[in-house]
């Protein structure tokens, strides 16, 4: 009997072992079906919006189609009006033209006048001639060449013409600067907004082919002079608005293009022209490395342009260029062992560094995001503290020339004892000639070269700083740092978007030339 108890409880355990088995793979299947259920559902869902967004685009297809026809339609229609009136304005061109040519440009008459009447004679030559002989009204030829050239028969063309000029004299290598310097004021008066270009009307094809030419011959130039040296900064921006404006973007290779925007970043025009040059993600990388090149000002200039300030905060930038030009200058003074050279060139760096970020703040309206009173304090008492050097260091060397002279033979004093040390000198004369010291220019004569121009902009010959120069010139150190190279392009008293102002240390017009070889220069 119990035997048979036993053997029924083990039937009973296989029982409910067998139903645990198929419950298990009935909650499987039913996983598994919930699981595809939801993938097809997902699926199907998918589908349908994909279909209702093809829709949606065939109804914008067709719609645009639409649209378009009717504007080709009324181009089409037009054209016999827009005929009639082209053919009026160039025969009214033409009869002004012919006018003029008879007429001899008079040295009393207006510059807008003579503008209009050489771009209506399609005269390049002599329009780049009257244009460098006005280089110091260039704020007013500025202001009247955009009008002046659209008084040409052909603007493009006039442009191209200048252009072609311009190279001929690079390859002759004669009156490069001021063709330069004209070339780049009829540029920028035929593309007065680079970002407006993507806009305007299209050239012709023999335009475009002729500046395509033009362009390829210019890069072939510059690629030459690169090997030799650098490029003028400003010739660099007019080719590049050049390439921009005549749309021959897909003519150059990317890598090269962002090369050239990279090494003229602080080009104040530069920012604008990289925002058109279809650099899409790229310009992202353009930024990041400003920005590790110690360029944040740049890098500003750039997101602003390009749309990019919420992946580069412009406010966090300037901070970090405060700091970095602030460490800098505490370096350069370190390194000159705080003489008056060292905390000169200190004092200019950090100057710059602070008036470039107010210029900044100012074109980008960030004054409530940024505290300007503090820099502003910090720049007074700067140039307050650089001129109390300046004006000790210049009555110290009167008095020592005050010193210097008192020894002399004036006045009484014993006859035998003044022409033994007379004698005693004589015999040393080849020492001192040997180590006398050597001439300087005169600085004055320095800097009052073609170039000495308030008003320059964007094309204005070479952007060389120049205190570099002069503290080259008379035997100083000069360290460059990040501030020192965007100072020229974002300095604060700037008359236009375009204008340069350069903050050296002394003002090299009015200075005196040294009138003694200091004993130490570090």
């Amino acid at each position: 009997m119990a035997t048979q108890l036993v053997v029924g409880t083990d039937r009973v355990q296989k029982f409910f072992d067998d139903l645990e088995a198929q419950r298990s793979i009935l909650s499987t299947c039913t996983q598994l079906f919930t699981t595809l259920s939801k993938h097809f559902s997902s699926l199907e869902d998918s589908v349908s919006q994909k279909s209702q967004l093809i829709d949606s685009n065939l109804l914008a297809l067709e719609s645009h189609s639409q649209k378009t026809l009717e504007s080709l339609d009324h181009r089409e229609n037009s054209i016999p009006e827009r005929e009639s009136a082209a053919a009026a304005r160039i025969e009214e061109q033409k009869e002004a033209a012919l006018a003029d040519l008879g007429k001899p440009i008079s040295a009393n008459a207006e510059l807008s006048g003579t503008l209009k009447s050489l771009s209506r004679k399609m005269d390049s030559s002599m329009l780049l001639r009257f244009i460098v002989s006005k280089r110091k009204e260039s704020a007013s030829l500025r202001a009247e060449m955009a009008q002046a050239i659209a008084e040409a028969v052909d603007p493009p063309r006039l442009v191209l013409d200048a252009l072609e000029e311009f190279l001929n004299c690079k390859l002759a290598r004669s009156g490069v600067t001021d063709k330069r310097w004209a070339c780049g004021i009829l540029i920028q008066a035929l593309f007065p907004d680079t970002r407006s270009v993507c806009k305007s009307p299209e050239f012709s094809r023999s335009i475009v082919d002729r500046a395509a030419n033009l362009v390829e011959l210019w890069k072939g130039q510059i690629d030459s002079t690169l090997e030799n040296g650098s490029v003028s900064a400003a010739e660099a921006v007019m080719f590049l608005q050049m390439v921009v404006g005549f749309k021959l973007r897909g003519r150059f290779d990317e890598e090269y293009l962002r090369k050239m925007v990279m090494e003229y970043a602080s080009r104040r025009d530069m920012s604008k022209i990289a925002a058109v040059l279809e650099f899409g993600e790229k310009m992202g990388d353009i930024i990041d490395e400003l920005v590790r090149n110690g360029k944040e000002i740049e890098a500003v200039y750039f997101a602003s342009e390009c749309g990019l300030t919420e992946r580069f905060p412009p406010v966090n930038l300037l901070k970090s260029y405060l700091r970095n030009s602030k460490k800098n200058a505490a370096t350069m003074s370190k390194s000159g062992n705080n003489n008056q050279a060292a905390m000169d060139d200190s004092s200019t760096s950090e100057l710059n560094s602070i008036k470039a970020t107010l210029k900044c703040v100012e074109d980008y309206k960030l004054e409530s995001e940024f505290n300007l009173e503090s820099l502003r304090k910090r720049v007074a008492h700067l140039e307050k503290t650089k001129a109390e050097r300046k004006k000790s260091s210049a009555s110290g060397s009167k008095s020592h020339k005050r010193a210097y002279g008192s020894g002399s033979n004036r006045g009484s004093g014993s006859g035998s004892f003044r022409p033994a040390k007379v004698a005693k000198f004589n015999s040393y004369s080849s020492f001192n000639r040997r180590n006398a010291a050597p001439p300087q220019p005169s600085p004055v004569s320095r800097f009052s070269g073609a170039f000495n121009y308030s008003s320059q902009t964007v094309y204005d010959g070479s952007t060389a700083n120049p205190y570099a120069a002069a503290t080259s010139a008379y035997g100083g150190p000069h360290v460059q740092s990040p501030a020192g190279l965007t100072q020229q392009h974002y300095s604060l008293p700037s008359a236009s978007y375009g204008g340069q102002t350069n903050y050296g240390v002394y003002d090299y017009g009015n200075a005196a030339p040294p009138t003694y070889q200091p004993p130490y220069t570090h």
